[in-house]
């Protein structure tokens, strides 16, 4: 028996209550099924099972499309809006200039969001040595 067919797969870390909400919102937006949401938070998640690790999955989002092809940052969400029929939303986030401003904002969100969300540790938000 064949899986379910996908348009893209989400990986995405469900401890993040910013994350899970919006996760939340796509799960109830996509009707047609065409999203596979993976939560990277699960103890029973690997990813040493898909070639990759947990510390680069949780440092920013990542996709997978059907063809196995991996995706990152501010190209997930425009696949995941596209998926539940927002494509009209996700063309002018390519243009340049907005495409640049949305991977900006992407990056800044990325880096603060386990700070932003309370849930730094030693050892995830740690500032790095000075040399």
């Amino acid at each position: 028996m064949d899986p379910v067919p996908f348009d893209v797969e989400v990986f995405f870390d469900g401890a993040c209550p910013l994350c899970a909400c919006e996760i939340a919102m796509l799960r109830g937006w996509d009707r047609r099924q065409r999203i596979r949401f993976t939560d990277i938070a699960d103890p029973q998640f690997s990813a040493g099972a898909l070639g990759t690790t947990q510390e680069a999955l949780m440092n920013r989002i990542h996709g997978r499309l059907a063809d196995g092809t991996w995706i990152e940052g501010v190209e997930v969400f425009r696949r995941l809006y596209a998926a539940v029929g927002f494509g009209w939303l996700v063309w002018p986030t390519r243009l340049p200039g907005i495409s640049q401003l949305m991977n900006l904002g992407y990056r800044v969100f990325a880096r603060n969001r386990l700070k932003w969300t309370g849930r730094c540790t030693a050892d995830t938000c740690a500032l790095p040595p000075r040399a």
